[in-house]
């Protein structure tokens, strides 16, 4: 069996992960600093938390399950006790990119991450319906990246990725600067901001009179119907009116040089401050 340290198993992202691994051909140590992780883990799934040294010796794979802004901190403390070899799974871009990981040209450096449940889904299960995170019950897809190390070790790290993030649609190999321009770039500075901007559009048209309930129905319905198009979902275009508003409407709402959130040095600068 392959071991794995997992470190801030008892998290929420860890507990999920740790859900997740129970019962694969996986030996997992759980590592956990606090009592009440460690609890969660004792009470929903049965499972013992070992100190750090335990769970490191001979482990072939480090997954940790932390805060982008405590990775550099976690592996500095732990660097000198991993064998050459030895797989360190990282579940985010960020600190990676940033240049938080150990100068060890013998450690393997995996990158992997959820794409989480897609909106548009065959789900028919109300578990998975509502399972909007995913690694529970709805089916997603995930992206991972070997950052170093030999190309023959990233067939572990996605058999792992499908594990932790089970269950899972496809898989796709890219590489830790593609990550980056996805997250925070596309997924955080664009796609949340532009959410961020469209609740706060629906919550102006109820301050004018519109009732909430019919605002909020109103607005979800058009993005299901508006996103099917435009992301080529279903066949269709838009009226010829609704082409007018977005031609006068993308100027008034966007700047003309926003794609510049995904220079490098606007990236860099993100990721700085996430971490």
């Amino acid at each position: 069996m392959t071991s794995i340290a997992l470190f801030g198993a008892g998290g929420k992202m860890g507990t999920r992960l740790a859900g997740n691994l129970k019962g694969s051909r996986f030996d997992v140590r759980h590592v956990e600093r606090l009592d009440a992780g460690r609890e969660r883990l004792r009470t929903q799934l049965g499972v013992t938390c070992v100190d750090e040294d335990q769970a490191l010796d001979g482990a072939e794979v480090v997954v940790l399950a932390v805060p982008d802004t405590l990775i550099g901190r976690v592996l500095s403390g732990i660097e000198t006790k991993l064998k050459p070899g030895t797989m360190v799974m990282i579940l985010d871009a960020a600190a990676p990119f940033a240049g938080h990981l150990p100068e060890r040209a013998d450690l393997t450096y995996f990158v992997t991450h959820p794409c989480h449940p897609p909106i548009f889904n065959d789900e028919t299960e109300q578990a998975a319906k509502r399972d909007f995170f995913g690694g529970v019950a709805a089916k997603q897809h995930i992206v991972s990246a070997l950052m170093q190390g030999p190309d023959e070790a990233y067939a572990l790290g996605e058999e792992i990725a499908k594990v932790i993030w089970a269950p899972v649609m496809r898989s796709h190999r890219i590489t830790v600067e593609q990550m980056a321009l996805l997250e925070p770039g596309l997924s955080e500075t664009v796609t949340a901001s532009l959410l961020v901007v469209m609740r706060e559009a629906m919550d102006e048209v109820v301050r004018r009179g519109v009732p909430k309930e019919a605002a909020r129905d109103f607005l979800l319905g058009h993005m299901n119907v508006l996103g099917a198009v435009i992301f080529e979902e279903t066949p269709g275009v838009f009226s010829d009116a609704c082409n007018k508003a977005i031609e006068f409407g993308k100027p008034a709402l966007m700047r003309d040089d926003w794609k510049r959130v995904f220079e490098p040095d606007e990236l860099m600068a993100s990721i700085r401050r996430i971490t």
